[in-house]
């Protein structure tokens, strides 16, 4: 059974690399096309918008090597049998975020040759969300200033018990009496 998910594992790995080494060419290919046809005039390109393209290319192709390596599948070179899947590359985390990251690069590639260089402004939703990311898990919570700190405290600063579903349950039959229910007193 385990050896199952390993192969549809690395059904998927060879699935997602293969759009990723797609996705590193055809964005480029659109980016020149869309300029040729859209913003002629815009060729050839400015000093700055090639040094904006390479600057961001240069995370993008590190990153697309780092999801490769992670999730090129082995196998045995005479047999063909599968070795190792490789990392699963549909795990949340940080390689969906390498993911995230490679997408709005992508993105703003293709938007750059059609409509203008000022589609690179759409990269700083990357540094924002890191930064959100940051606050909310790290920093807010150090310094108290978490969200469930300002929920409390709106709620008068009163501890709300929780109580899950199979705990009220126990609770109605014990005070309908219900012989099934032992009494647990405080």
């Amino acid at each position: 059974m385990a050896h199952g998910a390993a192969k549809r594992i690395a059904l998927q790995n060879e699935q997602a690399l293969r759009n990723l080494r797609l996705g590193m060419f055809i964005p480029t290919l659109l980016s020149a096309v869309f300029r040729l046809l859209f913003r002629r005039s815009s060729l050839p390109p400015s000093k700055g918008s090639l040094a904006l393209y390479v600057v961001t290319y240069l995370p993008a192709l590190f990153l697309s090597r780092y999801l490769e390596r992670m999730g090129t599948t082995r196998r045995d070179p005479t047999t063909g049998a599968l070795i190792s899947s490789g990392e699963d590359l549909n795990q949340p985390g940080v390689t969906e975020w390498c993911f995230d990251i490679l997408y709005v690069t992508w993105a703003c590639q293709i938007g750059s040759g059609a409509f203008g260089d000022w589609v690179w402004w759409f990269y700083l939703v990357i540094p924002l969300y890191a930064g959100y990311k940051l606050w909310s898990n790290f920093v807010g919570p150090m310094l108290g200033w978490s969200r469930g700190a300002s929920s409390q405290s709106a709620e008068g600063g009163g501890e709300k018990e929780t109580v899950s579903k199979r705990q009220e349950k126990l609770r109605k039959r014990s005070e309908r009496g219900d012989p099934r229910v032992r009494s647990v007193r405080k």
